[in-house]
């Protein structure tokens, strides 16, 4: 299974948010599936990545042009496709991914999972996304959804949806549980 997983590229965070992406990363190439990140340096995104390594797990990047010329893309790849931009980077990490994970994170994180539950949405895909709400992390925005659903912006049963959990081991135990066709 290609696991796509959105996280901060911010060094400055809190070490157990970091050590997050050394579980998830070594879990990911020791059960045997491909992350596929967004190729660049930096936070969670460099833990999850090394961490996969590390252990012989398959590594695929997906970076915009823009981060290669700020001298961030990792060196750690198997596979590393450039792209022209953020847009197309979601867009090639959408194609090439079954499942999404999102990690905390900020902006970029937030937009590329909203990208994900938006393309969903309209049935563009119906590959799970989870969402590590982490001693709280995403806790706002589950409300925004719960404030969207009461003046009715949301369905009350969405047919597409981000599934919140509140630990990485619950993360753990929803990936294992994923069945696809092959």
């Amino acid at each position: 299974m290609k696991i796509a997983v959105y996280c901060s590229a911010k060094d400055r965070i809190p070490e157990e948010y970091l050590a997050l992406g050394d579980v998830l990363g070594k879990w990911i190439a020791e059960a045997g599936h491909t992350l596929v990140y967004g190729g660049a340096t930096g936070g969670l995104m460099t833990r999850v990545s090394n961490a996969a390594k590390v252990v012989g797990g398959e590594v695929v990047g997906v970076i915009p042009q823009r981060i290669i010329q700020a001298k961030r893309m990792a060196d750690n790849c198997d596979t590393l496709y450039e792209v022209a931009n953020m847009s197309e980077r979601k867009q090639k990490m959408r194609e090439l991914a079954d499942c999404f994970v999102c990690l905390p994170g900020s902006y970029g994180t937030m937009d590329e999972m909203m990208d994900v539950v938006a393309s969903g949405t309209v049935d563009e895909h119906r590959k799970p996304c989870f969402v590590l709400n982490y001693q709280g992390f995403y806790e706002g925005l589950k409300l925004q959804a719960e404030h969207m659903r009461k003046l009715t912006f949301l369905p009350q049963e969405e047919q597409y949806a981000p599934q919140f959990v509140d630990t990485i081991e619950e993360l753990i135990d929803k990936l294992k549980g994923i069945k696809f066709k092959k």
